[in-house]
């Protein structure tokens, strides 16, 4: 085996590399057996261990720990690793309903590898796959190893809609569609076994490590057992609502800090793009700091309060009024029942919070209350607030009405700097590149959501190749395709991709980015890995340091 790797992955990061860039049984074992080594002595401050193809990447608290002793702990459990002493692995059947509207790329792929449509069938359930890991969506296992006569690229245009539950094949491995999702492998067949499904006591099917067979059905078998869609939880209806949705604006959800601890499966953290200023504004009513409220950006939503309530706004300024006057940011506000409070253009920033006492009432799925709409999961039923929604708070009254004074408020608006640590491929990129990202001027541009930001700028390029086996992605990390311009990971993006990674945004940091205006300057500064979990530590000693007023 090759000796393994600790490459720092910003401030709450490492990754563990255990292989090359390609796919080996092998280095998937050591990272099997890394994780397991891991799991039996969890070092301090650790909060997930994510494996991937050929990388075990190690989430951990910088407020709890620091690199250097990540580090240390990661090199004595790389010590303990024995790949055999791994168990076998689940043996899971999963049945499948092979070409047709099932699988309409089944033809295509035959006259490519010039076999019948019965004989790719054949050698692709007529084999044993091991799960090496889960990503791009939650639940997705990425499989292998194909047969090499039915081995075949990717599309070249991918599909911006694969159907739930399609069993696809691209280059060397197969895998199935948890979700309705865009996708570029090749659909050859459907199941109708849930491999993802959040309303059942373990909603992953599959882990890294089992073995999985595929088992041919008849269409009509396939029929008999078609779960159809999940049955949708809808979204709550208070029993005492705070405020009725009017418009629901661009992108109005409701957010918290976002649900830890299934990374490993493909799912996300989440939770609010702005952390820091959901907490302050919690703070002003009283509440937990991890409250669930409502994140929205412009133009904002239109809201009519459906009894006498306390709200609280901080985050972006989107010239809110209430009757048509304007209100005040970072304090708490009294509305009356029939006031309506509204936005206008953005002063400052992008995403901005409400909250209300107690936090949004809503219920809790898989540890939060957050909005992950791609999986439609969380929040007011798995999705946006629209027309006609009820909005509901957890406590009748705010146990706090506060004010911050304006010299305490965080900063939006300003010259975006952005705290860097370099790597984990670094390698990836040539001299220039690395010296381009930190000298370089750049700027958001259109194509921005919850799961990434592009920016423009200077280009950086690769060495040689701009594709990697994937591997663990965090908020933060600075993903560059071929094309040369940067993507940064936001809090929905996804948990592995196979872009080098040049470095990744400190997480305190990554709020700036989220609150910067495509007119706004971004600049990026280094840090030595050793010394940026001080960093979360400012931020923390920050918000325990705020002064408010009572009003």
């Amino acid at each position: 085996m090759e000796p393994v790797r600790l490459l720092p992955l910003g401030d709450s990061g490492l990754v563990a590399e255990c292989g090359g860039d390609e796919i080996a049984e092998a280095a998937n074992a050591a990272v099997r057996a890394l994780r397991q080594a891991t799991a039996a002595h969890p070092p301090r401050g650790v909060l997930e261990a994510v494996p991937t193809y050929r990388s075990l990447l190690v989430v951990y608290d910088p407020l709890v720990t620091t690199a250097p002793e990540i580090r240390r702990a990661i090199g004595e459990a790389v010590a303990r690793a024995d790949p055999r002493r791994l168990p076998p692995g689940r043996p899971i059947e999963i049945p499948v309903a092979y070409g047709g509207a099932h699988g309409p790329d089944l033809g295509t792929v035959a006259a490519e590898v010039g076999l019948t449509e019965a004989e790719v069938v054949a050698l692709h359930h007529g084999c044993e796959y091991r799960v090496y890991m889960l990503g791009f969506t939650p639940g997705f296992p990425y499989m292998g190893t194909l047969p090499s006569a039915i081995r075949v690229p990717r599309l070249a245009s991918p599909r911006t809609r694969v159907p739930a539950r399609s069993v696809a094949i691209a280059g060397l491995q197969t895998g199935i569609y948890p979700v309705e999702s865009p996708g570029g492998w090749r659909l050859i067949g459907r199941t109708p076994v849930r491999i993802y499904d959040p309303s059942r006591p373990d909603p992953f099917l599959v882990d890294a490590g089992d073995r999985v067979r595929f088992v041919p059905i008849s269409d009509g078998e396939y029929e008999r057992r078609d779960p159809g869609e999940p049955a949708s939880i809808g979204p709550p209806v208070p029993q005492r609502p705070a405020l009725a949705v009017e418009q629901g604006g661009l992108l109005t959800t409701i957010q918290d800090m976002g649900r830890p601890g299934f990374r490993r499966f493909g799912l996300p953290q989440g939770g609010a793009m702005d952390p820091l200023t959901l907490q302050m504004t919690n703070m002003l009513l009283g509440n937990p700091l991890d409250a669930a409220a409502l994140e929205f950006t412009s133009p904002g939503p239109r809201l009519v309060a459906a009894r006498p309530v306390d709200i609280a706004l901080g985050g972006a300024d989107h010239a809110p009024t209430v009757n048509g006057v304007p209100a005040e940011m970072w304090t708490t506000i009294g509305l009356r029942a029939g006031d309506v409070l509204a936005f206008g253009a953005p002063r400052a920033g992008r995403w901005g919070y409400l909250a209300l006492p107690g936090g949004v009432d809503v219920p809790v799925v898989m540890g939060s209350r957050a909005t992950y709409l791609r999986a439609r999961l969380g929040g007011h039923g798995g999705r946006r607030l629209e027309t006609g929604d009820r909005v509901g708070c957890r406590r009748r009254a705010a146990s706090a009405r506060l004010r911050l004074p304006s010299p305490l408020w965080p900063a939006i608006g300003e010259m975006c700097e952005l705290r860097i640590v370099f790597g984990p491929q670094q390698d990836y990129f040539t001299d220039d590149a690395v010296a381009m990202l930190t000298a370089g001027e750049y700027r958001v541009s259109s194509e921005i959501d919850r799961a990434g930001y592009r920016l423009d700028g200077p280009r950086l390029p690769h060495r040689a190749q701009a594709e990697l086996l994937s591997d663990g992605l965090l908020p933060g990390a600075i993903q560059v395709p071929s094309g040369g311009q940067p993507i940064v990971i936001m809090p929905d993006g996804p948990t592995t991709g196979g872009y080098p990674k040049i470095g990744a945004v400190l997480r305190p940091d990554l709020r700036r980015l989220a609150q910067a205006r495509s007119d706004q300057p971004i600049r990026f500064r280094a840090v030595e890995w050793d010394k940026a979990h001080g960093v979360a530590r400012e931020e923390t000693a920050y918000l325990q340091g705020l002064s408010f007023e009572r009003i």
